[in-house]
């Protein structure tokens, strides 16, 4: 069984009349990435700050490796290291005196503070840019930079809010897989805007709305509950599923409104062929047959955006 780092139970947080955050629960174990989701004002930078401890509840408890947040906030976070979405560089310091810095603001003893450095460059990437100063770094430098002080005290719990925004394809790539690695020794919590993103380097997710979390779940559940062979269909004069199960031999069918169609089955060209004969035929209408979106994709917007839609059945 890995080490539960992470349990959070019944978050709560007001700014005055306003929840930002309400009763909103998550664990996290050792060895998970969780894509934390959510549309803007969803209440995820609030979740976040409060998990890293630099934000306090209005309600609840966070126990980081079994200890209480609120109670021995030093020592819970010494386990935790938190990249902001702008990540808090002094842009004249270089790097090595920035990593410096952070490394005694972590009490780190000077007999360990040189390798740690060292340590978090090489894993960053940096390794050969310790005397440039941050003001001189590129955006996707500056974003290592920010992971580095995050890793510096080697934390068992890496929270990284948005941390590819901004960066071009080649430096999301590399941010990538540097989170990856980072799962194989912490537990990370990402929160992106970037979905495909999550079912690249996660293996969880969750999603919050409106400060309340609405859909919890592996990777793994999720691409299992979708499948890859999936059709979306709109007609103009849409039959009932039971006339679309007889005539064409389907492995699942649900309606996502009134005219359109979620098809489950085994071979998506076969199947597009099969449904237009069967629209001509019947005099169905065909209006809209696309393969489905990205699953993940569906799910958020189902679930964002106010739509009742098939969706809230994986919810």
């Amino acid at each position: 069984m890995s080490k539960l780092l992470i349990q959070a139970d019944k978050l709560d947080r007001s700014y005055g009349p306003i929840t930002a955050v309400k009763d909103l629960s998550l664990e996290l174990q050792q060895g998970d990435i969780l894509g934390f989701l959510g549309p803007n004002g969803a209440g995820k930078s609030t979740t976040m700050k409060m998990l890293a401890g630099v934000l306090p509840l209005s309600a609840g408890r966070i126990l980081i490796d079994g200890i209480d947040l609120r109670e021995k906030p030093t020592a819970a976070k010494q386990k935790i290291g938190y990249l902001p979405e702008i990540p808090p560089l002094y842009p004249e310091l270089t790097v090595d005196e920035y990593l410096t810095y952070c490394g005694r603001l972590r009490r780190l003893a000077k007999t360990q503070l040189t390798y740690a450095i060292e340590q978090a460059k090489h894993r960053c990437g940096l390794s050969e840019q310790g005397s440039r100063l941050n003001a001189s770094l590129s955006k996707g430098f500056q974003q290592r930079v920010g992971i580095a002080q995050a890793i510096l005290h080697q934390p068992d719990v890496v929270i990284l809010d948005e941390p590819t925004v901004g960066l071009d394809p080649n430096q999301i790539i590399e941010i990538r897989k540097l989170i990856a690695e980072l799962g194989q020794h912490h537990a990370v919590i990402l929160s992106t805007h970037i979905l495909p993103e999550v079912q690249t380097v996660c293996n969880r997710v969750q999603i919050i709305n409106q400060g309340q979390l609405v859909y919890s779940s592996s990777i793994q559940a999720l691409n299992q509950y979708t499948g890859s062979g999936c059709l979306i269909v709109a007609f103009k004069h849409p039959p009932d599923i039971a006339s679309i199960s007889k005539e064409f031999l389907i492995k699942d069918c649900s309606a996502i409104s009134p005219n359109r169609f979620r098809i489950d089955v085994d071979d998506i060209e076969a199947a597009a062929q099969k449904i237009t004969e069967l629209s001509v035929n019947h005099h169905w209408g065909l209006l809209e047959m696309m393969p489905e979106a990205n699953a993940l994709e569906q799910i958020f917007v189902e679930l964002t955006s106010g739509e009742t839609l098939a969706g809230d059945q994986a919810a």
